[in-house]
């Protein structure tokens, strides 16, 4: 391609933009929900299917054939519509759309869509294999009939954040890491983001949450609700591990302009109760909602703070339901239900 997605008039929609559909690859490895843990966590895993299939369709990376069958036997159980679900036979390592999934940019005038085919190594060649899951983008856009385009460098989807208005958030110690894509500097890593995410400002946080083996997702810390609205999320405990690096993060905001040269309206929503499980603390966090058509789903943990945060975003979001899902068995994945799907959004 001669000229870069945004040159040519395309741009990573809003996660609030309408949606065709959700993408998500079923989750099968056992090494990330050890023991009986993957058993446990599919209730809650066809829970969230089902809240999504009430607006959209559901399309499912499958692994196998053997667990297509199984997805398709648990669809009555979770009175899921078969019609709103799509599985696809492909292999696959785990179950992290978000960061391995397609990156789906509209056009700003035609609406016509294309797929950005990042690299994905796996947070830095933490986890392999993952060369099955590298070649989910190709795969899906061979499905769906859509133009690529590979930039040739890791990029994850949980690491970055859009208002759909010109500005995407991330943090310095994912992008910057050696681990992702050691020969770009922090000006390079921009313009990249830029020229194939078709933004034209990059704001950056420090760091992320404890347990989060991403080195630092910003969708466990801060969040776009609408267009100059994020939440940022805080810890009220100074003996927490968390408190230091969100009041970092949140100092940060405070000193952020938007290109139309506003500051930031920023929301503070409290962390959950710590997330420990077998003595490992997970990186529970509310900030890791996914905004499908049929609602905001919220990961909730059993715990006071939840219903505050469900309070909160439902003063936030007006045009769709707030709806908390429990993600307490999901979470020993050491993700949730924005790192469980990538949107497909509507277009031509």
């Amino acid at each position: 391609m001669s000229m870069t997605p945004k040159e040519r008039g395309y741009f990573f929609p809003a996660e609030w933009h309408p949606h065709v559909a959700t993408w998500i690859t079923f989750p099968h490895n056992e090494h990330s929900w050890q023991g009986n843990k993957l058993a446990m966590m599919y209730p809650e895993y066809f829970q969230f299917m089902h809240a999504i299939s009430q607006g959209e369709q559901v399309h499912i990376n499958c692994h196998s054939i053997e667990l297509k069958d199984f997805i398709e036997s648990q669809l009555p159980q979770y009175h899921i519509d078969p019609k709103q679900i799509f599985c696809h036979i492909r292999p696959t390592n785990d179950a992290w759309c978000r960061d391995h999934g397609p990156a789906f940019l509209i056009h700003r005038e035609d609406s016509s869509r294309l797929l950005v085919d990042w690299e994905y190594n796996a947070w830095g060649g933490k986890y392999p294999p993952f060369d099955d899951d590298n070649r989910i983008p190709k795969s899906i856009a061979n499905d769906l009939g859509l133009k690529s385009v590979s930039p040739g460098i890791i990029m994850e989807g949980g690491s970055v954040d859009f208002n759909g208005a010109g500005t995407v958030l991330t943090s310095k110690s994912c992008l910057l890491n050696p681990n992702r894509n050691p020969h770009l500097s922090q000006s390079e890593i921009e313009q990249v983001l830029c020229e194939y995410y078709g933004v034209t400002q990059v704001l950056w946080v420090s760091d992320g949450i404890v347990g989060d083996d991403t080195d630092g997702h910003i969708d466990d810390t801060v969040r776009f609700v609408n267009e100059d609205t994020v939440i940022a999320m805080v810890e009220p405990d100074p003996a927490d591990e968390n408190y230091a690096v969100l009041q970092q993060n949140l100092s940060e905001l405070k000193s952020m302009t938007l290109l139309n040269g506003n500051p930031l309206n920023i929301i503070e929503i409290s962390m959950p109760q710590a997330v420990v499980i077998d003595e490992f603390r997970a990186p529970g966090s509310y900030a890791n909602f996914y905004i499908c058509n049929a609602g905001v789903l919220v990961p909730t943990f059993d715990c006071p703070q939840d219903a505050v945060a469900l309070e909160i975003l439902g003063q936030l979001f007006q045009d769709r339901p707030v709806i908390g899902l429990s993600a307490s068995n999901i979470i020993w994945g050491q993700g949730s239900f924005h790192c469980l799907t990538q949107q497909e959004p509507k277009g031509n």
